[in-house]
């Protein structure tokens, strides 16, 4: 038993630290203003295309690895879904993203379920235990509605269900299932602003990009998802 203890101490530490290092470098070697620069972002745009272009199924592989390294150390999934979006299109974006941080999510969830997962209950168990007697009627159901619902930090709500002890199985299928809305909107606005970068030599103004179809009618379909949202959390969550 304290052999077990320990092992999950040193691979957690182990986890933890690869985590570290990962923000080390990628705070060291990238700045926020490198994004701020429509013609740096309009040259890259152009060599992501060609790159694409070049070789379909070796982007799509590097895509779905790097995104599930992601999930795994810094857990954030809407940036993911506008870069989807942004060089993959909306149809084949929204799948390669919808699946790669799936999987990702699946992965972290593992992890925390085996290292973390007392640590997890011990913080958050007692705001949530009016939950767990909805997950045991109907696990992947109320996992849908939870993913559907959504409202919380993307790296948060990978690890929580530990607390009611989801299968991975519903975790895997419920995720796919109930981030599917949620995503399509944010890979359709990532697809809409390569169509506007595509279609303009300067950077348009921010009334001008909001006009633009590809880009209101992501919005307005998120303000709908999110009033669907509250809906179901007062029906189902509370």
């Amino acid at each position: 038993m304290n052999n077990t203890i320990n092992i999950k101490i040193v691979l957690g530490i182990s986890y933890m630290l690869i985590i570290s290092i990962f923000l080390w470098f990628f705070l060291k070697n990238f700045s926020i203003q490198n994004f701020n620069s429509f013609d740096l972002i309009k040259q890259n745009r152009d060599t992501l295309e060609n790159l694409k272009n070049s070789n379909i199924l070796i982007s799509i592989l590097l895509f779905f690895f790097v995104v599930v390294l992601w999930v795994l150390l810094l857990g954030f999934g809407s940036p993911v879904a506008l870069i989807g979006g942004f060089i993959f299109g909306k149809w084949l974006g929204t799948l390669l993203t919808l699946l790669s941080l799936t999987t990702g999510a699946t992965f972290l969830y593992l992890i925390s379920n085996y290292f973390f997962k007392n640590l997890i209950k011990e913080k958050f168990s007692s705001k949530l235990n009016f939950l767990t007697n909805k997950f045991k009627k109907n696990e992947l159901f109320y996992f849908i509605i939870y993913r559907f619902i959504g409202g919380i930090p993307f790296f948060i709500s990978n690890i929580l269900p530990t607390i009611f002890n989801v299968k991975v199985r519903n975790f895997f299928i419920g995720s796919i299932i109930g981030m599917i809305p949620q995503l399509f909107i944010a890979v359709s606005l990532g697809a809409g602003l390569n169509n506007i970068i595509d279609q303009n030599e300067d950077l348009p103004t921010l009334l001008e990009m909001i006009i633009e179809p590809d880009i209101y009618i992501p919005i307005i379909s998120l303000f709908i998802i999110v009033l669907i949202s509250f809906f179901l959390r007062k029906k189902f969550l509370k």
